[in-house]
């Protein structure tokens, strides 16, 4: 018994200083690389650019995209004095889950939102608008037209440019994109947000590839205006699938893409 509790404790005498020591060398060798100031999320402070921002956009009864989908960024980019314009009210009637926009039957479109997007470019002289809009299924181009209304619009301001980020237009497509031809942005922006997959969970009443060919009929119609689309992550998609995504929109000339990581709790 005795020969045994000395042989367990003969065994317990690990050279730690030495493995220490061995560590403490590694370390040293290692370049330990500062972190980029965008992953860094600051504590939101409210400012005046901000108050000034949401006091506009009350008073001409527009909406952003950054309040009514609870984007995290909004801070940041209020901050800048920049927001991207939500048209065509803010009811969607679409149930997408990752989204925060309010779902049910949408508000008649306000025929002077047009206008009251031009006097909000001009009074916080934008150089640069981005447009998007609710899902509008009830809508017998999808809202087309009124996007072209607001295109016109703010095409009268001198060295502006205009990007628009559109829904899909289920079975409305082509009346959708006869609009958009005669009256293009600067950047044609529809998002794909996830990969196959994960379209009957995360992206229910869309489809993956009529989205695809929406973009690519849209490069079709004109050539020479930029596409661009978006995609989500943290949603429980692959790497492979991810490559996968972004070769099919290489695929149809859409070389425009930025991805944006959801946090899932």
């Amino acid at each position: 018994m005795k020969n045994n509790k000395i042989n367990k404790k003969k065994s317990l005498n690990i050279p730690t200083n030495d493995i220490t020591s061995n560590i403490n060398k590694i370390e040293k060798n290692i370049k330990i690389l500062k972190k980029p100031d965008w992953l860094r999320v600051r504590f939101p402070v409210i400012t005046t650019n901000i108050n000034n921002i949401k006091s506009i956009l009350r008073k001409n009864k527009l909406y952003s995209v950054c309040e009514e989908a609870q984007c995290p960024n909004l801070f940041e980019c209020f901050n800048r004095g920049t927001a991207t314009f939500m048209i065509l009210g803010f009811i969607c009637t679409r149930k997408c889950p990752f989204c925060a926009v309010k779902k049910g039957r949408p508000i008649v479109p306000d025929y002077y939102e047009p206008q009251k997007l031009y006097n909000v470019v001009m009074k916080l002289k934008l150089k640069y608008v981005v447009l998007t809009s609710v899902t509008r299924d009830d809508l017998h181009d999808g809202g087309a037209q009124h996007f072209y209304n607001c295109i016109r619009f703010i095409r009268n301001i001198k060295n502006i440019k205009i990007e628009i980020l559109v829904p899909d237009f289920r079975n409305k497509t082509k009346i959708a994109l006869n609009i958009f031809q005669s009256c293009p942005p600067d950047v044609f922006n529809h998002n794909i947000e996830n990969v196959p997959r994960l379209y009957p969970s995360i992206r229910p009443g869309s489809n993956y590839h009529h989205s695809l060919n929406f973009l690519y009929t849209f490069k079709k119609y004109c050539p020479n205006i930029p596409t661009k689309s978006g995609l989500m992550l943290g949603l429980g998609e692959r790497h492979d699938e991810v490559l996968s995504v972004l070769k099919d929109l290489k695929k149809i000339w859409c070389f425009y893409s930025y991805i944006r990581t959801i946090y899932a709790t």
